[in-house]
């Protein structure tokens, strides 16, 4: 296994059904999910945990992870590098408690996972979706160098999505 990107501020750690307080509230908390779709139920919370460990084997050096602050040890939010959707694309992308907000953690952690997931796990391509109304994810997105695509529909909402190429790997024909 190669170990997860940090950052000097930022760590990332696999996610566990231990931790269903604070992936409840990334799921609920309606300032979060404003763009990224209805919460979640307890339920499907619970289901998505039971599902974790066979998330982390299907997809090796990936999935989703608590994003914690090396400082305070304080869980800050979640950042994922996964498939998306029902693609092989593989996509970066983050949600932060709002009290974490503003601090530039959403872009350092993504910043790392994309280079990480060209330096490390030679992928050709990482992708990232935002709703259209999301502009601030839209900049964390831009600031990794991605570039805007086109708009698609993706989780069941009319995205803008954004890609970026492997800097290290030949361009495609």
């Amino acid at each position: 296994m190669i170990p997860l990107p940090e950052t000097p501020r930022l760590a990332l750690r696999r996610i566990s059904p231990a931790d269903f307080e604070v992936y409840f509230r990334l799921n609920t908390d309606p300032h979060i999910m404003r763009y990224t779709g209805p919460p979640k139920s307890e339920e499907v919370v619970r289901q998505y945990l039971a599902n974790m460990a066979a998330d982390y084997e299907r997809w090796p050096d990936m999935g989703r992870f608590l994003t914690v602050e090396k400082a305070s040890e304080n869980v800050v939010g979640l950042h994922l590098l996964k498939p998306l959707d029902q693609t092989e694309m593989i996509e970066v992308g983050y949600r932060l408690l709002p009290e974490y907000w503003g601090r530039g953690y959403a872009t350092e952690m993504a910043q790392a996972l994309v280079q990480y997931g060209f330096s490390e796990l030679n992928l050709p391509q990482i992708v990232g979706v935002t709703l259209p109304a999301n502009v601030a994810s839209q900049h964390v997105l831009e600031k990794c160098g991605l570039r805007y695509q086109k708009q698609e529909f993706y989780y069941g909402f009319e995205q803008r999505f954004y890609a970026a190429d492997n800097p290290t790997l030949p361009t495609p024909k």
